[in-house]
C-alpha cells in the first residue's frame, strides 16, 4: 500500500537522534557526520483520510495521530519536544475504548485478558506485536511490540526484504534502528508476560487466565513454529492455544469474513493506520474484537495444540475457516 499522501510545513528540530525521529516520507533530514534520517511513523492510510470527511466517523478520526514507533520500542528521545509529540501518538490506548452503551453490553468472557498478535513476515518474522485488553472493561492495558532481525538472511536480501516491505510504510528506518533477533524478542516478551502476571518462567505451561487472539491460524499454527526452528529454540509453551477471530465471528454472526478488513468493512468499523504494519493490524482487530463482545460474542479458545509435536492441532469449532 502506498504512503499516505500527507503535507507537512517546513520545520525546525532543536535536536536530532537516529532514536528520536519517526519518518514520514517524502521530507528527509541529512544530519552530517549521521546517516540521512527520514522522519517515520505508522502512517494513516488514504482510506481514513477521506474518512475524515464523514461526520458519522467523527468519533474515530477526531485528533487522530500516527503511533511513534520508536515509542512502541521503548526508544523515544523526544518526550519533551512540543512539535515531536504534537505530530505523532504516545498513548497506546487512543481509540480504543469502549463508549458507555457499549460498556453496559460487555458479555463475561472466560478469560482475564485477550492478547491480539499479529505477525508480519513472510519468509521469517519481521515484526511481533501483542496488544494487551482487559476482558472485564475491554480496555487496552498495555502493548508490546519489537521488530525482528532476520537470521538466516543476507543483509543485501533483509535490505531489499526491508525496504519492499517497510520502505512503502515509510518505516524502514525505525525498523533498521530497532530490530532484534527472535530470540532477544521472546525474551523480552517473556518478561513482559511476567510483569503483567500472565506467566512464570519458573513454572512453565499455558497463559495463567488468558488467550491470544489472532486473524486466522497461521501465525501461532505455523509462522511461530517455523520461526523458532529457524532460532533453534523450543516452541515456548504459552504457544499452546489460540482464539482465531474468524471462527468465533463466523459462529456468532452465522457470516463468513475472509479477513480483518471485511470484518471491519461489516461492523462499520473505520480502519486506522496502515494495513500491514503489524502493530496497526493488532490495534485494528482489538477494535473487531471490543464490538463483537459489545455485541454479545463468547470468545473461546478455537485451536489447541495435542501434543508436543507443533503438528497435531485440533481445531474445536465444527464451523471453521479452512
Amino acid at each position: 500500500m502506498g504512503k499516505a499522501a500527507m503535507a507537512f510545513p517546513r520545520i525546525s528540530l532543536f535536536r536530532i537522534s537516529p532514536l528520536s525521529l519517526i519518518s514520514l516520507s517524502p521530507l528527509t533530514l541529512s544530519v552530517s557526520p549521521v546517516r540521512t534520517l527520514r522522519l517515520s511513523a505508522s502512517l494513516s492510510t488514504d482510506q481514513h483520510q477521506q474518512q475524515q470527511d464523514s461526520p458519522s466517523l467523527k468519533e474515530y478520526t477526531t485528533r487522530w495521530k500516527p503511533m511513534c514507533l520508536y515509542h512502541t520500542h521503548g526508544k523515544c528521545t523526544m518526550m519533551d519536544d512540543p512539535i515531536h509529540l504534537e505530530r505523532f501518538n504516545h498513548n497506546f490506548s487512543e481509540k480504543l475504548r469502549l463508549n458507555g452503551m457499549e460498556l453496559k453490553r460487555v458479555r463475561s468472557q472466560n478469560f482475564d485478558f485477550f492478547l491480539v498478535l499479529d505477525l508480519e513476515g513472510k519468509v521469517e518474522i519481521l515484526e511481533f506485536p501483542v496488544v494487551l485488553v482487559n476482558t472485564k472493561t475491554m480496555d487496552v492495558v498495555d502493548l508490546f511490540h519489537r521488530f525482528v532481525r532476520p537470521s538466516e538472511m543476507s543483509e543485501q536480501r533483509i535490505n531489499e526484504y526491508i525496504d519492499g516491505k517497510y520502505g512503502k510504510l515509510g518505516v524502514d528506518g525505525v525498523w533498521h534502528d530497532t530490530a532484534i533477533p527472535f530470540t532477544e524478542v521472546i525474551e523480552q516478551f517473556e518478561a513482559w508476560l511476567s510483569h503483567h502476571h500472565l506467566w512464570k518462567r519458573e513454572v512453565g505451561g499455558p497463559l495463567d487466565q488468558a488467550a491470544f487472539v489472532t486473524c486466522g491460524n497461521w501465525d501461532l499454527k505455523t509462522k511461530v513454529p517455523q520461526q523458532c526452528s529457524v532460532a533453534k529454540m523450543k516452541l515456548p509453551p504459552y504457544f499452546v492455544e489460540w482464539i482465531n477471530l474468524k471462527d468465533v465471528y463466523l459462529n456468532f454472526y452465522k457470516r463468513r469474513a475472509t479477513g480483518m478488513m471485511t470484518m471491519m468493512k461489516e461492523l462499520q468499523i473505520p480502519s486506522l493506520g496502515s494495513h500491514h504494519l503489524g502493530i496497526d493490524d493488532a490495534k485494528n482487530i482489538a477494535r473487531v474484537l471490543q464490538h463483537m463482545v459489545a455485541d454479545g460474542a463468547l470468545v473461546q479458545i478455537t485451536a489447541r495444540r495435542t501434543s508436543n509435536s507443533t503438528e497435531n492441532v485440533e481445531f474445536l469449532f465444527k464451523n471453521r475457516i479452512r
